[in-house]
């Protein structure tokens, strides 16, 4: 049994009220009784008791941070931003995965009731009504590449179709004219919007869309490697690939590598979020970069700010850019033709 706050107060000759102050970090307390107070809890292995510190502070001390899946470089990177971000305020999180399931969401979210200060969430279908129905009154809210109607709470999405519209430009502007798409999960939001990127390109571009060369995904690496194979299976191969996700590409690569075909050489490959294995491929992966921690720090500062202004803030909603990042598995020169002009 660990010692109590009244074994504390009594052992340093304290009221109860000023264990509480310095325990808190609250209230004036004299140097020397703080100190008193402090080795006295440490020599008893006096542990203040969370639940209860929060129904005096109306504070837990934990954000929470619910994703559609936690596997691959994506989730770890954006996990890995909030909570650097997090801990420098003082704060921890409570981490979870609905692995794509509706139900098991809006489980978590009534779990997270009373148990955060504040929740970042990252759901490819939620609705609004599902979280007001499931989340405690003024709870902080920040939504990350989410598509939610009205402006209830902040956002924070990237900017997919730009990305993947500058991206398909690039392939189009080193002469290609049969560009393959793995896309990505099927009624994900950024999948539907790289997706659309992907077809605007060619149809400002003047480049021919043909339905054989939309190939499915569920942007991990296994379906970018049967895409792959089945890219290569097609009558008339493509002389480009761009997947939705570079664990896509990935596996597309692997798929490539197996049948012998030279990436670029015979076949130029890219990706999209730049994760940080992109660069350490063979050959180094051309992607389309979103700076993905820094995506997660930004959702937890928006998420501190509005702790701080206690929910009564003007909401925002952002629209991160992408930039190209053109490494060997896509570079110019490797067609025969010359490179068409196209206008920016």
């Amino acid at each position: 049994m660990s010692a109590t706050i009244k074994q504390v107060a009594l052992e340093a000759g304290v009221s109860l009220a000023t264990v509480s102050r310095v325990m808190n970090g609250k209230g004036p307390v004299r140097e020397q009784t703080r100190q008193r107070i402090l080795e006295v809890a440490a020599r008893l292995r006096y542990m203040p008791h969370g639940a209860a510190r929060s129904l005096i502070t109306r504070r837990t001390g934990a954000f929470g941070v619910l994703l559609p899946d936690m596997y691959g470089e994506f989730f770890s990177e954006v996990i890995r931003g909030i909570d650097l971000t997090a801990r420098s305020s003082g704060y921890h999180l409570l981490v979870s995965s609905s692995h794509g399931r509706k139900g098991e969401m809006e489980a978590m979210l009534r779990t997270m009731r009373g148990r955060v200060d504040g929740l970042i969430l990252m759901s490819p279908d939620i609705e609004a009504h599902t979280l007001e129905a499931n989340l405690s009154p003024g709870l902080p809210i920040v939504l990350l590449n989410c598509l939610v109607d009205g402006t209830s709470f902040d956002s924070i999405n990237i900017d997919n179709h730009g990305g993947a519209f500058a991206m398909v430009r690039h392939l189009i502007g080193l002469g290609h004219r049969r560009i393959a798409m793995i896309r990505g999960a099927a009624n994900n939001h950024d999948a539907l919007e790289r997706l659309r990127g992907y077809r605007d390109a060619l149809r400002e571009l003047g480049v021919e869309r043909a339905d054989e060369l939309e190939i499915d995904g569920d942007f991990t690496e296994e379906a970018g490697y049967r895409a792959g194979k089945q890219i290569l299976d097609l009558p008339r191969r493509p002389s480009a690939i761009f997947a939705a996700n570079d664990s896509m590409a990935i596996g597309c690569l692997f798929a490539l590598r197996e049948a012998g075909v030279r990436v670029p050489h015979d076949m130029a490959l890219a990706g999209f979020d730049d994760i940080p294995i992109a660069r350490f491929t063979l050959p180094p992966l051309t992607s389309v970069r979103v700076s993905i921690a820094a995506l997660g720090a930004r959702a937890m500062e928006r998420l501190l700010h509005a702790v701080t202004m206690k929910n009564q803030h003007q909401r925002r909603h952002e629209t991160l850019p992408t930039a190209l990042v053109v490494r060997g598995s896509c570079h110019e020169g490797e067609l025969p033709h010359a490179r068409p002009q196209i206008a920016s």
